[in-house]
């Protein structure tokens, strides 16, 4: 059975008085308790908010502009002025980069989630609301968008009002800077890439227009043009940029959110002071601080003691907050999908007409074959299915999760069960497992690379390790490579990195989100790729009808499924700490990644 690891360990990269704070507190603490499972999605201990719908609809719809939207505001008159400081704990937050050529994740979401603000913002039934865009237009044959933004909107540190040219340079440079996950997809979108006729045309300084030249999903549009997830972005000073320089620029941004930054120390902590008259919301409170905390122990005695209003937590300290006087849980269900990414299964030709250089068919589940009816095939997918039946994950879900969640044995279909395939289920099998994987020629098994994502996900990295128990029990050895996920991303999007990785991802606007990250002309990867997949895709994701969309989607995922090309291990819920100064009634800033708390611009004192 798989165990937390918890134990103390050394504390890196923190201010020496933090330091010196938090290891007298693990002394005088101790180490968190661990609750019985209660076997329920959410248990009646954490207080609840409105649930992320299981049947989002966000995929299908190709109207004009939603009935609700977002207009710039006006403060009121006495309005009171922010005071006091959040200090948030994470596991990670690397470099301050804001420009949108040099920020990748996991900085992503905390850049998005503070200094920044998309186009558009997810609400809690997976629909698109208006952010920094007032509306938009799709045209009849869904082949021209028109957005108008909003007027008034005003960029940090004094650098005017947002107009269409910002908006355009920024997403130029998303995708110049190809470290976003969905570079490749913008570039496409706004025509940047000049791969086809598809172009953006700026009409005004509140109004541009893209057209791209074959239809768009829009759901695929809306994922990279939103806020507070890990493929967001926002909009930053054009004028910035040119006056200091992209590298001068990046390290103090001028972007529009309701956080500016004022402070940053890479490995240690980003300082954000509220933007009073802030468009949207000011910040009831006057400063914001991430802490960089990589050990839960010390994120957990900070919080222990009111350093920490809010931290990334494990599940295994859920008892442990829980006697915290005046501390509250807060329970948002369907936070996070955690998958299993094969790397090294790059069939075919690379988006350049290249063969991939990396291609190890040496890899006991990579094939050594295309061809999904030979006998190579055949054995690699052995392989992939006996790792799966290896696996109890419900074993997994009442150990580290304590019973929030449920397992999953095919990601990307998070709050979209109602219509996916109920025969996707693994069940938990090691003898069968073995036998599998004698029969496809290793009796002895093999060896492998083993990368936990590191990126504020509950249990990720125990999770990860359990895996590793689970598969050395079926006679595989496992090396396991703890780095941070910084660190190895590059080498993820290059195609070059060989191994197995756990990563968890937030809810998907409808699975052909999930679907993106296979085709050739995807910035990141999954380590999966195939020419059939870009077949099916290449269909499903120029559709407009919504039964068309969905069942591109069944037949997109039902190949992934038949030849176990990826998997999942289980979906998590959100449950956010709150420590006792912070009002706990304050809802996401957007629903689409809500792992973590966000929309600290809404919480009031307590």
């Amino acid at each position: 059975m798989p165990k937390s690891r918890n134990g103390p360990q050394i504390m890196k990269h923190l201010p020496k008085a933090i330091v010196l704070l938090f290891v007298a507190l693990l002394f005088a603490c101790g180490s968190s308790a661990t609750a019985t499972p209660s076997g329920a999605p959410s248990p009646t201990a954490v207080s609840q908010v409105t649930a992320v719908p299981s049947t989002g609809g966000g995929a299908a719809a190709a109207t004009p502009v939603p009935t609700a939207m977002a207009q710039a505001t006006e403060a009121p008159s006495a309005m009171v002025k922010p005071s006091g400081t959040i200090n948030i704990g994470q596991r990670e937050t690397g470099i301050f980069q804001g420009h949108p050529s040099q920020a990748s994740s996991p900085r992503i979401q905390f850049l998005s989630s503070s200094i920044g603000e998309g186009l558009v913002t997810i609400r809690e039934d997976l629909l698109p609301n208006p952010m920094v865009a007032r509306s938009w237009e799709i045209s009849d044959d869904f082949l021209t968008w028109t957005w108008k933004l909003q007027p008034g909107v005003d960029f940090h540190k004094g650098y005017g009002t947002v107009t269409t040219e910002d908006v355009v340079y920024s997403y130029e440079q998303w995708y110049e800077g190809a470290l976003l996950a969905r570079a490749g997809f913008i570039g496409q979108y706004f025509g940047f890439d000049g791969k086809t006729a598809a172009a953006t045309t700026i009409i005004d300084d509140l109004t541009f227009e893209v057209f791209t030249d074959e239809p768009w999903v829009p759901a695929r549009v809306f994922e990279f043009l939103r806020n507070g997830g890990g493929v967001s972005t926002w909009i930053v000073s054009k004028a910035q940029s040119e006056e200091l320089g992209i590298d001068k620029a990046s390290v103090d941004i001028a972007s529009t959110g309701p956080w500016e930054i004022v402070d940053h120390a890479s490995g240690q902590f980003w300082k954000f002071s509220a933007v009073e008259d802030h468009w949207r919301q000011t910040p009831f409170f006057e400063e914001l601080v991430f802490w960089t905390i990589p050990e839960e122990s010390a994120r957990v005695a900070g919080f222990q003691t009111g350093n920490l209003d809010n931290f990334a937590m494990d599940f295994d300290s859920i008892i442990t907050v829980e006697a915290v006087e005046g501390a509250v849980l807060k329970g948002v269900p369907n936070a996070g999908q955690a998958g299993i990414n094969w790397y090294g299964q790059t069939y075919g030709l690379d988006r350049d007409g290249n063969e991939y250089e990396f291609y190890d068919p040496s890899q006991a589940w990579v094939s050594a074959d295309l061809d999904t009816n030979s006998k190579e095939w055949q054995d690699a997918l052995l392989v992939r299915k006996a790792m799966n039946i290896a696996i109890d994950r419900q074993t997994i879900v009442d150990t580290l999760l304590l019973g929030f969640g449920r397992p999953q044995y095919l990601r990307d279909w998070m709050g979209h069960e109602a219509r996916a395939n109920p025969d996707w289920v693994y069940e938990y099998n090691p003898e069968l497992a073995k036998q599998m994987l004698t029969e496809a020629g290793y009796p002895d098994g093999f060896t492998i690379t083993l990368t936990p994502a590191i990126r504020g996900a509950p249990a990720e990295v125990e999770t990860c390790q359990s895996l590793a128990q689970y598969w050395e029990t079926i006679g595989i050895s496992v090396k396991i490579q703890n780095i941070p996920y910084a660190t190895i991303r590059p080498s993820l999007i290059t195609r070059k990195y060989q191994g197995i990785t756990c990563l968890t991802v937030g809810v998907r606007l409808t699975p052909l989100i999930g679907a993106s990250n296979y085709p050739i002309t995807s910035t990141y990867s999954y380590g999966t790729h195939h020419p059939i997949i870009d077949e099916i895709f290449g269909r499903a994701s120029t559709q407009t009808d919504p039964l068309k969309i969905q069942a591109g989607e069944l037949e997109f995922y039902n190949w992934m499924w038949d030849n176990a090309m990826a998997s999942s291990i289980y979906v998590h819920d959100g449950v956010w700490p709150i420590g006792v100064r912070l009002d706990p009634d304050f809802d996401p800033a957007d629903y689409s990644d809500v792992r973590t708390a966000t929309g600290f611009e809404y919480t009031k004192h307590r």
